[in-house]
């Protein structure tokens, strides 16, 4: 294709001056627009709304018009329309400027008498060119009204409709090219588009080469083809190419301007694709025995950088987008995996404490008053209730990480919460002879929480201040309202204290300071992230500071208050329940597959008269229930090959076990599991390591009914037979 758009049999124009109006309703465009044009020398008439340029057009006459696309009032295309509704500029040129043009864009600006299109941002060399090309028409058909000679003004008319016929089909066939590089936003596709455009249209080969920010290039995409073919693509190497063809790529990625190849090929030019003001790659373009309208081609390579450039910031977008996805799926299941670790760990920690507690009840039962077996059963005691709350941490942790945690709600006087939590780890801080001290105000103080949950809070501080400070040191609690409506305790020690280090870290999940060999002070960092988690579900804050090693450490609480409230009767702390004395004598079947916590239980139960039988599993029960007859079922939920719950329900099915008493005893305790054995037929969950106690009084209160009931009976039959 050859493009010709000389003006120079017309004259010269110079010395006219005609109007260019300019339509933008943003004022730093229309400022660029004025800048860019006024080298020109010709008047600039600008309007920030279609409004103001209907105006101008009933005023004045231009020569071209310039026109944005999305304006807020009356867009560009309505504008157009009106426009050609005036006499005056039913022919105006109209030049859309828009950041971008489909092809329904296209077809519908054509149909309004556009001209052109011109993407923003705009080249300044393309936007003067083609304005001068048509101030140039204009003002020779200007002249050509004014001129007598007919034939004269008629060859001049011709020429500037052949060149305006040339302007628009140069113009339209930029678009499309431009439409063509910008449909894909694969680098390898967008490449083979420049290529099949350029030839054979433009030459007889091109050998394109993309750069990395070093400008190292990384391989070469060639197009070759003969006249009236469809171009050859295909890959190679920077070495593969001629000489003369690599270092003139080499050179004008350099220099980011374009040149002929040195050596015998008069006929090729090499291009660098410049975008921002940097080269991402170079052509090289051979014109075969044609010439080649290099100014086309050259508008034509600068498109394709900006569609190049693209397509691999995209690529590299998606890819920074991928990798970030991975890191943050492997982040999430890696968090995953420690939840289901550390819920896994707290329910098989579990399943020994019940075996441990159950048979050292047995002991303090069975056992001679002996000061040392007593001492010995009461640090058993103790050890096991540190355990199993050590326990209850971890799988509270555990449940606040998977959103499984849910607070009951109420309105509660924080000095009950204090007192419960100091009740709590009273013993402990006794036994290491701490001098105590507690601070709260009279009046109460109210806020909406979960009593058991703020109560954990306060004891977890407490014991970590005893933990952590010396025997026979210093602990204060203390319970204030300050005036921005936010209660307020502080636990303070004067223990070993924190590291500067630490301090941001320090209710992180087991993260603890420096510890000596012996590991005087022992626990896993648990009890403080436990804290942080509960009082964040209660909307509140939780803060530490220490001065160092050995200076102690406080941590304050707060939490939003409530203005008024009804005061509610305070929940009581529970006492332990005192080993209740059987009155009834129960079959009870123990169903475990640990062992130890199955003979545990029996010998326990049958100290209380109850006739029990242990089994191992839940094939074992199946069999035992018809022939036993069972009035209690005490059923571990964890069995091999076939659950507790699937035990439970058959067992509901078998005639002698439909009425027992189904009693649930597992490590699993969350609130989806208690609905579960509901569901299955149970009629208790009991948590290991559950207290001996609580499991006899639950037999108990349920066989003792029966008992009377069986014992009013056969008093009356008797009655009846004497």
């Amino acid at each position: 294709m050859r493009l010709n758009s000389s003006f120079d049999e017309l004259g010269d124009l110079s010395g006219e001056r005609t109007s260019i109006l300019i339509v933008d309703d943003l004022p730093d465009k229309l400022l660029v627009f004025r800048t860019l044009l006024e080298d020109l020398g010709h008047d600039l008439v600008c309007a920030r709304s279609g409004g103001e340029a209907l105006k101008e057009v009933l005023k004045h006459e231009f020569a071209v018009i310039l026109l944005d696309v999305n304006m807020p009032d009356i867009d560009g295309f309505e504008t157009a329309g009106l426009i050609r509704q005036y006499k005056r500029s039913a022919h105006t040129p109209i030049i859309f400027i828009t950041s971008y043009a489909d092809e329904m864009q296209t077809i519908r600006g054509y149909s309004l008498g556009a001209v052109d299109y011109i993407l923003s941002p705009v080249v300044p060399e393309v936007l003067r060119s083609k304005v001068k090309v048509f101030i140039d028409l204009h003002l020779m058909q200007r002249r050509l009204r004014l001129h007598v000679d007919e034939r004269v003004a008629l060859a001049a008319a011709e020429a500037a409709r052949a060149v305006a016929e040339e302007n628009i089909q140069r113009s339209n066939f930029l678009s499309h090219a431009s439409r063509l590089m910008s449909s894909s936003l694969d680098v390898d596709v967008a490449a083979g588009h420049l290529l099949q455009t350029l030839v054979p249209q433009f030459g007889t080969r091109a050998a394109l080469a993309l750069a990395d920010d070093e400008g190292r290039f990384d391989g070469v995409i060639a197009g070759e083809a003969a006249p009236g073919e469809v171009a050859r693509l295909s890959r190679c190497d920077i070495a593969e190419l001629a000489d003369c063809e690599s270092a003139a790529l080499r050179a004008v990625l350099l220099s980011l301007r374009s040149a002929p190849l040195d050596g015998p090929v008069a006929t090729a030019t090499a291009f660098p694709l410049v975008t921002a003001g940097r080269a991402i790659g170079a052509l090289v373009l051979h014109a075969g025995t044609g010439q080649a309208d290099w100014t086309i081609v050259a508008e034509l390579v600068d498109r394709a950088a900006a569609a190049l450039d693209n397509a691999r910031l995209y690529c590299s977008l998606q890819l920074e987008i991928v990798e970030r996805r991975g890191v943050e799926a492997e982040l999430q299941a890696s968090n995953q995996r420690k939840d289901e670790f550390l819920a896994m760990l707290s329910h098989e920690l579990r399943n020994p404490l019940a075996p441990i507690r159950t048979a050292l009840e047995v002991i303090r039962r069975l056992a001679p008053s002996d000061p040392k077996l007593v001492w010995a059963t009461e640090v058993t005691g103790r050890q096991v209730t540190h355990l199993t709350r050590l326990v209850e941490d971890l799988l509270d942790v555990a449940r606040i990480n998977q959103g499984k945690i849910a607070l009951q709600m109420e309105t509660l006087d924080l000095r009950s919460v204090l007192a419960h939590g100091v009740e709590t780890v009273k013993p402990f801080i006794e036994a290491r002879r701490h001098h105590f001290a507690k601070s709260v105000p009279e009046a109460p103080v109210w806020v909406r929480g979960d009593f058991a949950r703020l109560s954990q809070v306060v004891a977890n501080l407490l014991n970590n201040a005893a933990k952590y400070t010396e025997e026979g040191g210093s602990i204060e609690l203390s319970l204030a309202l300050p005036p921005e409506g936010r209660a307020l305790i502080t636990v303070c020690d004067n223990g070993i204290g924190i590291e500067e280090a630490l301090l941001p870290n320090v209710f992180e999940l087991f993260e603890q300071g420096k510890r000596s060999l012996d590991r005087s002070q022992g626990g896993l960092g648990v009890g403080l992230t436990l804290v942080h988690r509960l009082v964040g579900l209660h909307n509140g804050v939780v803060e530490v500071s220490s001065k160092g090693p050995g200076h102690g450490s406080e941590f304050r609480v707060r939490l939003p208050c409530l203005s008024e409230a009804v005061d509610p009767a305070p929940p009581e702390a529970t006492a332990p329940l005192p080993a209740p004395a059987s009155s009834a004598c129960c079959r009870v079947l123990v169903v475990d597959d640990n062992r130890d916590a199955a003979e545990a239980a029996a010998v326990f139960l049958a100290l209380a008269g109850h006739e029990v039988k242990a089994v191992g599993d839940g094939a074992e029960a199946l069999a035992s229930a018809p022939v036993f007859a069972p009035d209690v079922v005490v059923l571990d939920i964890g069995l091999p090959r076939m659950d507790g719950y699937e035990v439970a329900r058959r067992l509901r099915k078998i005639p002698s076990t439909h009425s027992s008493l189904l009693i649930a005893l597992t490590g699993y305790g969350q609130n989806s599991d208690r609905v579960r054995a509901r569901e299955a037929g149970f009629d208790h969950h009991l948590t290991k390591p559950a207290e001996p106690d609580v499991l006899l009084k639950l037999i108990d209160d349920w066989c003792a009914p029966r008992a009377e009931s069986a014992t009013v009976q056969r008093t009356t039959t008797d009655s009846l037979r004497r």
